[in-house]
């Protein structure tokens, strides 16, 4: 059984930084992929970041976080992070981490129905 758990989300004011925590157990670390997601009330899950360790390593992101946000992997931990910095409102959100270990193209990470494994979620919140 794989289990995935989020930490680290707070409230911070507009400008301000967190860094997310993702951490996965139940199962070895080899080949997988690591999306961060996130959801407001209301609307759909919208991609955030991915890591592909499958496709060796790429990285994809949001063009809404592209220069902000930052996803890193620490594999000896099982953990993935998400570092988000300069904040804004408008990343309000409760955020998601989610795995997929195999038989996936790095094209369908944007997609929360590729990933097999979900976090109960971080709620994250910027004051204006």
């Amino acid at each position: 059984q794989v289990h995935v758990v989020e930490s680290g989300g707070g409230l911070v004011q507009a400008g301000g930084s967190l860094r997310l925590s993702c951490a996965v157990s139940g199962r070895t670390f080899n080949s997988y992929a690591m999306g961060w997601f996130r959801q407001t009330p209301g609307k759909e899950r919208e991609f955030v970041a991915a890591t592909s360790r499958s496709g060796g390593g790429n990285i994809y992101y949001a063009d809404s976080v592209k220069g902000r946000f930052t996803i890193s992997s620490d594999n000896t931990k099982n953990t993935v992070f998400l570092q988000m910095n300069s904040l804004k409102p408008e990343d309000t959100a409760l955020y998601f981490c989610a795995v997929k270990y195999v038989g996936y193209s790095d094209n369908t990470l944007v997609q929360p129905r590729t990933y097999d494994y979900w976090g109960q979620g971080t709620q994250v919140t910027v004051s204006s």
